[in-house]
């Protein structure tokens, strides 16, 4: 499908708009929600829009992410994730009614890009890897449409990288039996300008229930010291 046909579609959407028409309507908020258990991670406590946030270890970060502000009332595009779990969006928040699925972007990625970002007022990107001067180019767009994306893996120059490691699941007996309840892990924000200072937080992802919680502080390993 070309371009043009495909950004058609997408606008017929109720509540989707050109770039043109997003310009001739004021920005209701400079940022945009998120969960409070992943406030503390984001300058300004949310999603700032015309940012670019590269989220790498946990496709379900991503999707937390999604959640406030599709349930607050914004459009969301992903793009380049063809097995994306909507149950387990859903299990984290995500609004499923106000997110538009563009599987396999193909040759077309720029376009395609392009064409949500004018559209959308978040966009994720899968694991699909962009050079430096093409990834310059669409942070431009996403500044000017005030547009947030994120970005599945490593992003050239992103505002903000979070980053999700030592996990630890619970729920499973000793010899191996039960049920998977809770994910332990630590998120780690760093990035510029405000966000220049790394931050870190435990996280429960998912939660009890399938949703982001916040995590207890792991204790630390005191070490001996001889002598």
């Amino acid at each position: 499908m070309a371009v043009p046909d495909a950004l058609a579609g997408l606008t017929a959407i109720p509540g989707v708009g050109t770039a043109a028409q997003l310009s001739s309507s004021p920005v209701a908020d400079d940022v945009l929600a998120v969960l409070p258990p992943l406030a503390g991670l984001l300058p300004g406590g949310g999603l700032k829009r015309g940012s670019t946030v590269s989220v790498r270890g946990a496709t379900s970060l991503v999707l937390a992410l999604l959640a406030a502000a599709t349930r607050e009332g914004s459009w969301a595009a992903v793009t380049g994730l063809p097995e994306l779990g909507l149950a387990a969006a859903a299990e984290l928040g995500v609004d499923l009614e106000r997110i538009a699925l563009v599987p396999h972007p193909g040759a077309e990625l720029t376009g395609v890009l392009s064409a949500l970002v004018d559209g959308f007022d978040l966009v994720v990107l899968g694991p699909v890897g962009v050079q430096p001067q093409l990834a310059r180019r669409l942070a431009g767009r996403v500044r000017n449409r005030g547009t947030v994306l994120l970005a599945v893996g490593p992003w050239p120059g992103a505002d903000v990288e979070l980053r999700v490691s030592g996990r630890r699941w619970h729920g499973l007996t000793p010899d191996g039996h039960g049920h998977l309840r809770t994910r332990e892990v630590v998120a780690t924000s760093v990035g510029r300008g405000a966000a220049v200072r790394p931050s870190s937080m435990p996280l429960q992802l998912p939660g009890p229930g399938g949703a982001v919680a916040a995590g207890e502080p792991r204790k630390r390993r005191l070490a001996e010291v001889a002598g």
